[in-house]
């Protein structure tokens, strides 16, 4: 009995570590075609657009002032439509649906968070 629980718990681990292999993978691609993201938190907000980051453990990541209204706006599990600009300006922009994963304080710059992204459609 022992050993099936090992087995199962080894096989979960596996799972996680390679979904996560998986989805860093997938974030250093977006990084390595894309410079910028661009969305509206409402239709009546205005266009925001940010550099995305290389800076998270997770990957993917903007950087955004706390004090800002798009901080304040953007809530971890939201779902949004945005706009990835790529790093070749002859390229054209795609548009992927991304949800706001975590906010998290960011040390090396005073009253900035980065708000880490995962792209869920592509």
């Amino acid at each position: 009995m022992l050993r099936s629980e090992t087995a199962i718990e080894t096989m979960n681990r596996d799972s996680t570590t390679s979904n996560l292999a998986e989805s860093t993978d997938e974030s250093r691609t977006i990084l390595n075609n894309y410079y910028s993201v661009q969305f509206s938190l409402s239709r009546m907000d205005p266009l925001y657009l940010f550099k995305l980051r290389d800076i998270s453990s997770n990957g993917l990541c903007i950087l955004v002032k706390q004090d800002s209204t798009v901080f304040k706006g953007l809530n971890e599990g939201d779902i949004l439509d945005m706009e990835y600009n790529p790093t070749e300006s002859s390229a054209p922009t795609k548009l992927l649906t991304t949800q706001i994963i975590s906010k998290n304080c960011y040390d090396r710059f005073k009253g900035h968070s980065i708000v880490e992204l995962a792209i869920i459609d592509n």
